[in-house]
C-alpha cells in the first residue's frame, strides 16, 4: 500500500485544515487508518484512528472535540479534519494503515507539515 498525505499548510491559530490520505495499490476496506503527528524534537504520537468500517474512532485527549477523522472507502481516501488550530499543533503530520489483525502500522504516508502560528 503506498499512501500519499496532502492537504497541509500555514494556518492562524483558530483556523482550520482539512489533510486527506490517498491510498494507492490495495484498497484500504481492510485496513484501519491513524493519523500521528511529529513536532521539532519530539517524539511521533498518535492524533486519531479510524476502524476500517469507519464505525469506530479514537482520539487523543488533546484534539479530542477538535479533530475528526473519516474515511470514504470508496475512494480509498481518509481524512483529518482539523478545527481549532493551535501553535501546539504544529507538526508534520503522518497517516499510516493496518490490517485490522496487524497490532501495529503497517504502511506509512510521507507527511504533510502543518504549522499553526499565533
Amino acid at each position: 500500500v503506498q499512501l500519499q498525505a496532502s492537504g497541509g499548510g500555514l494556518v492562524q491559530a483558530g483556523g482550520s485544515l482539512r489533510l486527506s490520505c490517498v491510498a494507492s495499490g490495495r484498497t484500504l476496506s481492510s485496513y484501519d487508518m491513524g493519523w500521528f503527528r511529529q513536532a521539532p524534537g519530539k517524539e511521533r504520537e498518535f492524533v486519531a484512528t479510524i476502524s476500517w468500517s469507519g464505525g469506530g474512532t479514537v482520539y487523543a485527549d488533546s484534539v479530542k472535540g477538535r479533530f475528526t477523522i473519516s474515511r470514504d472507502n470508496a475512494k480509498n481516501t481518509g481524512y483529518l479534519q482539523m478545527n481549532s488550530l493551535k501553535p501546539e499543533d504544529t507538526a508534520v503530520y503522518y497517516c499510516a494503515v493496518k490490517l485490522v489483525i496487524s497490532v501495529q502500522y503497517d504502511y506509512w504516508g510521507q507527511g504533510t507539515q502543518v504549522t499553526v502560528s499565533s
